[in-house]
């Protein structure tokens, strides 16, 4: 029992530290998946920290400040579509280059995804400058928060390059397999952030009393703080990734590969977080405080889904690495490991907020009608979280093979042809109102995930390369 203890002590050091030499593709699977999901998970666990810290602040500033979140979050989630797709084709190259021992072919891909980073980053810089007011009110913003969110909502934008930032730099360190320096970057963003929130929103101490606008500087300070760790380890030359100088040469052959790989990954994303931007319009003809409600708790379920994100993220980076390797079968026997420690996880979580969902809300408002939505949308979403975690590794197998069509087309059916129109018809047409939307995620995400699921067992994407 002592040797157990202190060789699982031993592993989870190794997966903290990080290991610039270790192959991912021999030995044990149960091992390569664990130092690769344990910093993967801390790392998500850690972007989502964001939200939820966010939120627990600006709480305290009443319904109409938690609105301008959620409302700005529901758009700028389509950065994030963008930003995640390129990091996808980003992960799957540096996979496979790494895989196929060509460390210099991934220095390459690296180099140039930052080009793409200055230009999307540009773009939604220049939009949320803009167009602040604009954004909020095509969101159906009631005059409260457009009088209190402008600002908020234009930071946001403005600073979107550090989150585009975040997502690239540790796209490329996770395929190379070197995930802690990524989890290392969100703790750093994360603590600056915890500590920089209370003091700018409410003026403790020396720190101006800025509000809502606090929680924007902060936030974009902290992720700040997190691109330039990342960039420092992206230029030494003792990982197992690095960037010189040569690497940004632009090379319109490997921008253009990037770029064919992330189509596939921006539109799986896009459609996703598009028809969740529908949902949330849906949801804000009610009331502030549905929206509030909502928010609120898909915020408290970006925080239990995240790290399970992270450990499909390993699955992204095994299936590149092992399938540039020459190796598919150890590649898929991966895929389902993997998938039987998801679903074991997130039924575990699940069962919690189904069975304590009001006793979580509290934590964040003392409103009844905002404890209320956020309850009755915290237990219906739960509901399906088994179905989600098989969803989630299914469709990043299909990524690290660079099959990035397939999760598409799927998200497609069931997020647009199922999801759109029973969230209307239950919330509208029956009169369910805002519970009708979430019983609609629901029934959405299982008819991905056993779609998913199927189409990974046919096997076509093991012959998918890039």
């Amino acid at each position: 029992m002592f040797n157990k203890i202190r060789n699982a002590l031993a592993l989870l050091k190794e997966a903290l530290q990080g290991n610039a030499n270790i192959n991912y593709t021999e030995g044990s699977i149960a091992k390569a998946t664990v130092l690769l999901a344990i910093p993967m998970i801390l790392e998500m666990a850690m972007e989502s920290v964001f939200a939820i810290v966010d939120i627990f602040f600006v709480s305290g500033l009443g319904a109409e400040a938690v609105a301008t979140v959620g409302l700005t979050e529901a758009v700028i989630s389509l950065l994030y579509a963008v930003a995640i797709g390129i990091s996808m084709a980003v992960t799957a190259l540096v996979a496979r280059r790494i895989g196929q021992k060509d460390p210099e072919a991934a220095g390459v891909v690296a180099g140039q995804a930052l080009w793409l980073g200055v230009i999307v980053s540009l773009l939604v810089g220049y939009v949320g400058l803009t167009q602040a007011e604009t954004i909020l009110s095509l969101m159906g913003a009631e005059a409260g928060v457009l009088e209190t969110g402008s600002t908020y909502t234009s930071i946001m934008f403005t600073g979107s390059f550090t989150i585009v930032f975040l997502f690239l730099n540790n796209a490329i360190f996770r395929g190379a397999g070197d995930a802690s320096i990524a989890m290392r970057a969100l703790v750093l963003a994360n603590g600056t952030n915890i500590v920089l929130d209370p003091l700018l929103i409410y003026g403790i101490g020396p720190f101006p009393e800025l509000g809502l606008t606090g929680a924007a500087v902060a936030t974009n300070i902290g992720r700040g703080l997190g691109v330039l760790y990342q960039l420092y380890y992206l230029c030494r030359n003792d990982r197992r990734i690095h960037v010189h100088l040569r690497h940004l040469v632009i090379k319109l052959s490997v921008i253009g590969q990037i770029c064919r790989v992330s189509i596939g990954g921006i539109a799986q994303f896009l459609i996703a977080t598009a028809s969740w931007v529908f949902l949330m319009r849906l949801v804000s003809t009610y009331s502030a405080e549905a929206v509030a409600g909502y928010t609120i708790a898909i915020r408290v379920i970006l925080f239990v889904i995240l790290p399970s994100w992270g450990l499909s993220n390993a699955v992204t980076t095994l299936v590149g690495q092992n399938l540039g390797a020459g190796k598919p079968e150890r590649a898929e026997r991966t895929v389902l490991q993997v998938a039987k420690y998801n679903m074991a996880y997130m039924g575990a979580v699940g069962l919690v907020l189904i069975l304590l969902p009001a006793w979580v809300m509290s934590f964040f408002t003392d409103s009844p009608d905002v404890v209320l939505n956020g309850t009755q949308s915290l237990r219906i979403l739960s509901y399906g979280f088994v179905f989600l975690a098989l969803g989630s590794v299914m469709t990043q197998a299909f990524n690290g093979a660079g099959d990035t069509m397939t999760p598409t087309w799927i998200n497609g059916f069931a997020f647009w042809v199922v999801q759109i129109p029973l969230a209307w018809m239950l919330s509208a047409g029956i009169g369910l109102g805002p519970e009708g939307v979430y019983w609609s995620v629901f029934v959405a995400d299982t008819v991905m995930s056993l779609v998913a699921f199927w189409m990974f067992r046919r096997g076509s994407w093991k012959s998918r390369y890039v």
